[in-house]
C-alpha cells in the first residue's frame, strides 16, 4: 500500500521522536520471517521496552537524521527492522540476539550505542549490559561493602575476647 506525504511524515515524526530518546538501536533484516514470527518479536519488543519498525530505508534516513543514530544511514539498505531501546541500553539488543537464536532468518545488520556505529560482533557486548534495576543492585552492593566490612572488624574484637576466654576456660577445665 502506497503511502501519501501527510502518512511518511507522520513515520519519519514518530521515528525520530523514538530516536532522539533511544540509548541504542539495532537493525536486522528480516526477510524470511512468517507473519506469526514477526507477531511474536514485537509482542517480546513490547514486553522489554523496545520500539520495533519496519520502516523504509528513505524514511528511515530522514527519521535518525540529527539524532545519534544518525551514523546507521549509511547501511539502511534492503529490508530493515529497526528497533530502539527506551528502558535500558541493552534491551534491543537482548531482545534481536534472543530471537536470532531461534530464527535463524532474522540477520542483525546495525548496531549503534552512545552515537557510534559498532560491528555485528558488539551486539553481544551490549547485549550483556545490565539492566537499571542490576545496575542499582551492583551499585548498592559496592556501597554497602564497606560498612559490612566495618560491622564484621568491630565484631571481630568481642569474639576474639570471648574465643580467648573459652580457649583459658578449656585449658583450666583440662588441667584440673
Amino acid at each position: 500500500m502506497a503511502m501519501n506525504l501527510d502518512d511518511k511524515k507522520v513515520v519519519v515524526s514518530e521515528v525520530a521522536a523514538v530516536a532522539a530518546s533511544a540509548h541504542s538501536a539495532v537493525a536486522a533484516e528480516y526477510r524470511g520471517l512468517s507473519v506469526a514470527q514477526m507477531t511474536e518479536l514485537r509482542s517480546q519488543a513490547r514486553s522489554s521496552g523496545v520500539y520495533l519498525r519496519v520502516v523504509k530505508n528513505t524514511l528511515a534516513r530522514r527519521a535518525v537524521e540529527g539524532t545519534d543514530f544518525e551514523c546507521m544511514q549509511e547501511g539502511f539498505v534492503g529490508p530493515l527492522l529497526l528497533a530502539f531501546s527506551e528502558e535500558d541500553p541493552g534491551a534491543a539488543a537482548r531482545l534481536m540476539k534472543g530471537f536470532a537464536k531461534t530464527h535463524d532468518r532474522l540477520q542483525v545488520k546495525l548496531v549503534s550505542f552512545g552515537g557510534q556505529l559498532l560491528g555485528v560482533a558488539d551486539l553481544d557486548r551490549l547485549a550483556e549490559l545490565p539492566t537499571r534495576d542490576e545496575a542499582i543492585s551492583q551499585l548498592m552492593a559496592v556501597m554497602r561493602a564497606p560498612l559490612d566490612k566495618f560491622a564484621r572488624t568491630l565484631n571481630e574484637v568481642p569474639g576474639k575476647m570471648v574465643r580467648t576466654v573459652a580457649a583459658i576456660r578449656d585449658q583450666k577445665q583440662a588441667a584440673a
